[in-house]
């Protein structure tokens, strides 16, 4: 009889995945994310049955943390500005935070191996923020322009920003609140 799963086990596996896939790329041996996590590689494919099933599940449990994060304390209710600048703040800090986590989302975003249903799924938790955006864009100078083009504006200067605050973090507030003063100029924000 097969002896149940840990949910401690995978965590740890997926833990490692962070850790290690940020050190070495999505291409990073399973036997070192086994190792990183101290379970057998036999037992990684117990949790994930191929690595790309394992990477997968790594980009939902990374856009699930970044989402927590962005909504944690979400003003519903309060204007506009208010709403993009709690969203904004979220994803600088959860970033500038936890940059390994940031560095292998990055990298799974573009990976062959995470399928188009996984992108998809990991990005149905976001449509209040995706609403939010083109709300703003429905308002400013960006009107005429897709939301998903503030949405890549808004991605890019963020990730700017992250970069700065860890060459800065003693003046982390000041350049996230700065950055994303140069976000809200930049959809046209009034």
């Amino acid at each position: 009889m097969a002896r149940p799963k840990s949910e401690d086990k995978r965590i740890a596996i997926l833990a490692a995945a962070v850790q290690v896939i940020a050190e070495l790329g999505t291409g990073a041996p399973t036997s070192r994310i086994a190792k990183a996590a101290g379970v057998a590689e036999g037992t990684l494919f117990t949790y994930f049955t191929t690595k790309d099933e394992l990477l997968n599940q790594l980009y939902l449990e990374v856009k699930s943390t970044l989402h927590t994060a962005m909504m944690a304390g979400f003003p519903y209710g309060a204007p506009l500005r208010e709403r993009l600048r709690h969203v904004w703040h979220a994803y600088v800090h959860w970033g500038a935070q936890d940059p390994a986590r940031r560095k292998v989302m990055q990298q799974l975003s573009v990976s062959a191996a995470v399928m188009p249903a996984t992108l998809a799924k990991g990005a149905e938790a976001f449509c209040e923020i995706c609403e939010l955006i083109a709300e703003s864009v429905s308002i400013g100078m960006l009107r005429d322009q897709p939301p998903d083009f503030a949405g890549a504006i808004m991605s890019s200067l963020a990730d700017m920003t992250i970069d700065f605050l860890l060459r800065h973090p003693d003046q982390e507030e000041k350049y996230c609140e700065a950055g994303f003063i140069a976000f809200w100029n930049a959809i046209g924000g009034k």
